[in-house]
């Protein structure tokens, strides 16, 4: 129910509104101010640079109304893509793009909707409140006005379309008036947070090349993830049925050894170690392979899953994690993948002494960095092992960087987003 005050539909579409209609204020002052200063300085040497931090900036307002109705009024507003500038010239242009110039236009459009937003908050909150207390304020001789009628009568009290509140049965109809105000406080002001949702969702709705580009990234995401589903499916499948049964043969194997009379031909003694033996390494290739699939230890968290790496590596490694929650299972899978194909590389490349491992989990991304005390040099070369790293890490839109000097240290650095769409 609307009548809650213990309930975010109570309040957080007001407070919205008041931190919005404040926001509008600074853009459309931001928009007239910044933008006669982007249109002075296009004729000289910095206009497009100054232009395109104006646009920069009405970006980061627009964005801060949508982080907003993300937080308070739990409204996810579709963004548009853009660029990842690696310069000045590729930030300039980016800047220039469309969403740029839609957040320019989107602090003057959002002016009237703010502007009725304030409206609602303070027609039914704030009068809403005063009107239910008049006949308090009207008693102490507060927020009145004292005049003299045209019968010449002295009056005192609320005068509202030349009508005198001056009475107590007056008195108590505007306290009613303002009970029925702040009654309908909540619904009004979430129509009014609604309306300019809806404003910044026109301003900012994809078009069609972006609704495709969503598409696909949504179609991918969901390739990745049932990828993953799909492998540790058969990893499950070769622990829990081949893996069983190769144990089994083994142990019937190792009976049969034991049960051999004393007198069996050495033939069939000698078939028998053999089998028993070829049992035994298919079972630790099978537990290999499985490992390589999906480790079980991986069902225990990142965290886990990357102490045993680092137990397991033949150059001393330390680990330090800061992982408060645990990152989708596609993400999960591919930190621990590139963790020990970096820790392979360092271990046999680097000439190194000691390895870390830091992995973080903050502002929606996973940050694994794996960092040695080798000789340095390695580079990200067509058909090596770091291309192939950085390929598969950009299938689910993460960055992979090396910073690797003659000398070293060397650290390579994976971030993985914590959405793959």
């Amino acid at each position: 129910m609307w009548w809650n005050p213990n309930g975010r539909r109570f309040w957080a579409p007001a407070l919205y509104l008041v931190a919005g209609g404040a926001l509008s204020a600074v853009g459309v002052y931001y928009a007239l101010y910044a933008g006669l200063a982007a249109l002075v300085l296009a004729i000289t040497r910095v206009g497009a640079p100054a232009s395109a931090a104006v646009l920069h900036g009405a970006v980061r307002m627009a964005e801060a109304r949508r982080v907003l109705a993300a937080r308070l009024l739990h409204e996810d507003v579709p963004w548009p893509s853009r660029g990842k500038a690696r310069d000045l010239r590729g930030w300039v242009r980016d800047q220039h793009g469309s969403l740029g110039y839609r957040a320019f236009g989107y602090l003057a459009a959002s002016v009237p909707s703010g502007l009725l937003g304030l409206l609602s908050v303070l027609v039914t909150w704030a009068y809403g409140t005063i009107l239910l207390i008049y006949p308090l304020l009207w008693r102490l001789r507060m927020n009145e006005i004292t005049e003299t009628d045209a019968n010449g009568h002295v009056r005192h009290g609320m005068k509202l379309a030349g009508i005198w509140f001056d009475t107590w049965p007056r008195a108590i109809t505007l306290s009613a008036l303002g009970a029925l105000l702040l009654i309908s406080a909540p619904a009004v002001t979430a129509a009014a947070a609604r309306l300019d949702v809806r404003v910044l969702r026109f301003v900012f709705r994809p078009g069609q090349a972006e609704r495709r580009i969503r598409a696909l990234e949504e179609s991918r995401s969901y390739a990745v993830r049932d990828a993953v589903e799909t492998v540790r499916r058969i990893e499950r499948d070769l622990h829990d049925g081949a893996q069983v049964r190769l144990v089994a043969v083994t142990i019937r194997l190792a009976m049969l050894k034991e049960t051999l009379p004393p007198d069996a031909p050495p033939e069939v003694r000698e078939q028998v170690d053999a089998a028993h033996e070829e049992a035994r390494a298919a079972i630790a290739e099978l537990r290999e392979l499985v490992r390589g699939i999906h480790p079980p230890v991986l069902d225990k968290g990142l965290d886990a899953a990357l102490a045993t790496l680092g137990a397991r590596s033949p150059v001393r490694a330390e680990l330090a994690t800061d992982l408060p929650e645990r990152p989708p299972a596609e993400i999960e899978s591919m930190a621990y993948f590139c963790a020990a194909e970096l820790l392979a590389n360092a271990a046999k490349h680097a000439d190194a002494s000691l390895l870390k491992i830091d992995a973080t989990l903050g502002e929606g991304r996973l940050v694994l960095r794996v960092t040695d005390d080798g000789r340095g040099g390695a580079e990200v070369r067509e058909g090596g092992g770091l291309a192939g790293l950085a390929d598969r890490v950009a299938t689910v839109d993460g960055e992979m960087t090396v910073y690797s000097p003659p000398g070293g240290p060397t650290a390579v650095t994976v971030t993985l987003p914590l959405r793959t769409s």
